[in-house]
């Protein structure tokens, strides 16, 4: 039997990666996965390079270091790439470590745990993360010079590292078999507003208008609308 609400899905996972929005993601995933491997090989080349000066220096100031000093120079640089491999990989902030990051790192951050959230969310969803993709890339360069202890900077950690995980997070808690009406309409809507809002905060950075960015606040609405409902 053919499963209709699985078409509906894949044809809009389709729609997604074709979107602009949707490629632009894909874009940023491939330059985190290749700036991580850039980094990762200069850290193997320099832990090489400083041992093979030291096994030099060692010859040249003690002695020869003979075939058992070549073997462990050699188990030397494999064990240095092991454990660059295996310290290189960048930790994934979960939901509850989000409002400690750093308010610099916060918008790539929390893109990334948004990244690993998709298999939970329904597909209308999922276009809607492509697009608070884009919003927090732009919102990245306007907040490295931001102080932590303005109000204006409150205001992007609130919605940035606090509320738009804390709406996920609150559908997630809902049981599968309840997700289909109401609260699937309410995270849809709700990243409607964190995208717009993301877009007013990016601008309002952009342009030094702290003091209006401070003052708007139209994140509550994201709380406030769903306990009206």
């Amino acid at each position: 039997m053919i499963d209709s609400d699985l078409i509906i899905t894949k044809a809009e996972e389709l729609i997604r990666r074709a979107s602009p929005e949707g490629r632009a993601a894909a874009r940023r995933r491939r330059e985190r996965r290749k700036a991580r491997a850039i980094r990762m090989m200069r850290r193997m080349f320099f832990l090489t390079l400083a041992i093979l000066l030291a096994a030099v220096a060692w010859g040249l100031i003690i002695g020869p270091i003979g075939g058992t000093g070549v073997m462990a120079v050699a188990l030397g640089i494999v064990l240095a790439w092991v454990g660059t491999i295996l310290f290189s990989a960048e930790p994934e902030a979960s939901a509850e470590q989000l409002p400690q990051v750093p308010l610099k790192a916060l918008p790539n951050r929390t893109e990334q745990w948004l990244d690993t959230q998709r298999p939970a969310l329904p597909a209308p969803a999922n276009r809607l993360i492509d697009q608070i993709g884009v919003r927090l890339e732009g919102l990245a360069p306007c907040v490295q010079h931001l102080d932590e202890r303005e109000p204006a900077a409150m205001e992007v950690r609130r919605l940035v590292g606090e509320e738009l995980p804390e709406l996920v997070r609150g559908y997630q808690r809902v049981p599968q078999q309840l997700r289909r009406q109401g609260p699937d309409a309410q995270l849809v809507e709700g990243l409607r507003v964190v995208e717009s809002e993301l877009a007013r905060m990016t601008q309002q950075l952009a342009s030094g208008d702290l003091d209006k960015l401070a003052t708007q606040g139209k994140y509550l609405e994201l709380k406030y609308r769903g306990a009206e409902e």
